[in-house]
């Protein structure tokens, strides 16, 4: 992985841009942040126990219900968007805490389909 360090900011002319330097691989390069970069929402790793939608689309068909226990593979439901059906597939194992959509539903991007909770034992 690639190490980046942000030493400085120092004023870059007469415009008073935001100026950066970086250190990556030991070279330095100086470059410009926009705005829109600066106040970009920052990455989160993912909650594998909560299933988010990655794309706008309609619920088709829902495979679960809550407190059913599930395994790594089996189908959560069938999104529908732009004519094209995806199957959602647990990526872990687990039992369905909630499930926050029905079938016929439309679901916006980065919406919470539904949550898991680890089975101990």
């Amino acid at each position: 992985m690639e190490e980046k360090k942000i030493l400085k900011q120092v004023d870059c002319g007469e415009k008073k841009q935001r100026c950066k330097t970086l250190i990556i691989d030991g070279t330095k390069y100086r470059t410009f942040f926009n705005r829109k970069f600066e106040n970009r929402k920052k990455y989160e790793i993912p909650n594998p126990n909560k299933i988010i939608s990655y794309l706008p689309g309609t619920v088709v068909k829902l495979f679960v219900k809550e407190g059913q226990e599930v395994k790594k593979g089996d189908n959560i439901l069938i999104l529908e968007a732009m004519k094209m059906k995806t199957y959602l597939i647990f990526n872990i194992s687990g039992r369905v805490k909630s499930i926050y959509v029905s079938e016929g539903v439309k679901v916006p991007k980065d919406f919470l389909i539904l949550e898991l909770e680890q089975v101990i034992g």
